[in-house]
């Protein structure tokens, strides 16, 4: 049955604070400043709400690094607890991307994720580091991809520098996610749309400074910020399946004929492959696939290997 999900993503620039701001005053100009962004995504009440990393971090070129420590000791949980109060209030979940101190004294560039009771459910901390963030400020490496079990699906997270890097993708993509969050300083260009096809998940980016995206499974963007305003909002539907053309195929007219608009199959072009989602409260897209007798996409290319490594199938010269 049509699962409809709305996700923001919120990508202001780095809030500038001049370093002889003192940290408490610094915490109170950052919880101002979010709170004016969060106030323009909040009126399309989102299930979900994604910041970019770091999003609590004064601007780093006015506030240096000595500063910025002493603000974060000052700030604690506090500016959590302010997310986590509009999470309650506002019934919706808030991908919350900081720097955080642990008890010994290292660092962790991390992603908590809170639900709908403004409760912290789990953290991502980022796997992949670009070398300085380790050298000059002992953040350490995360080891883990996260799974969120959220009331609308599978979530996933990645922070910036990890859309580099396949081992991490290659783990999630066996998660079989409905989402992947990413809060960021880097936009990553066409990674965003080969995670998320790769990993057949929607993909939600809050990027600082930079578009905001919400991309579909086949790596099509499906809504974006723009150079005026730094959110976007989108509504999406995780009732869906990717299933390749080839045998599928044969059996797309008769579904249309049996359900008319209740079925959407949206080809992209190109990739052999397409997207159906259920718009009915009738049936959910695995009832059409056990009745049409379809295939997923990973289960096609499954066979398609299994097939090649069929005794006698395979030749080297």
């Amino acid at each position: 049955m049509a699962n409809y999900v709305t996700i923001a993503c919120v990508g202001p620039r780095p809030f500038r604070i001049e370093a002889d701001v003192p940290p408490e005053a610094a915490l109170e100009r950052m919880i101002i400043h979010w709170k004016h962004h969060l106030d323009s995504a909040l009126p399309d009440r989102p299930d979900l709400i994604v910041l970019p990393e770091a999003c609590d971090r004064p601007d780093a070129t006015a506030y240096p690094l000595e500063r910025r420590l002493a603000y974060y000791r000052a700030r604690g949980d506090r500016f959590r607890d302010m997310l986590a109060d509009v999470a309650k209030r506002h019934r919706c979940y808030i991908a919350y991307p900081s720097h955080t101190e642990a008890e010994d004294g290292s660092w962790r560039n991390s992603m908590q994720l809170i639900d709908r009771e403004g409760l912290v459910m789990g953290a991502y901390i980022k796997n992949y580091l670009v070398p300085d963030e380790f050298s000059k400020t002992n953040i350490l490496y995360g080891a883990d991809a996260a799974v969120f079990e959220c009331d609308f699906g599978r979530v996933g997270a990645a922070i910036c520098f990890d859309l580099n890097f396949d081992e991490l993708r290659l783990r999630y993509a066996k998660e079989k996610l409905d989402l992947i969050v990413f809060p960021s300083m880097y936009h990553g260009g066409a990674m965003q749309g080969y995670w998320a096809y790769s990993c057949r998940a929607y993909f939600a980016g809050a990027i600082a400074g930079l578009p905001c995206t919400v991309v579909t499974p086949l790596g099509e963007t499906a809504a974006h910020s723009t150079n005026y305003y730094p959110f976007v909002t989108a509504r999406i539907n995780l009732d869906y399946a990717v299933l390749h053309i080839d045998e599928n195929g044969a059996h797309f007219r008769d579904i249309k004929q049996k359900y008319g608009p209740k079925i959407k199959i949206h080809d992209p072009g190109y990739l052999g492959c397409v997207l159906m989602t259920s718009e009915t409260e009738e049936c959910t897209v695995d009832d059409v696939i056990a009745e049409f007798g379809l295939e997923r996409m990973d289960d096609y290319f499954r066979r398609a290997e299994a097939e090649r490594l069929r005794p006698g199938r395979m030749v080297s010269e």
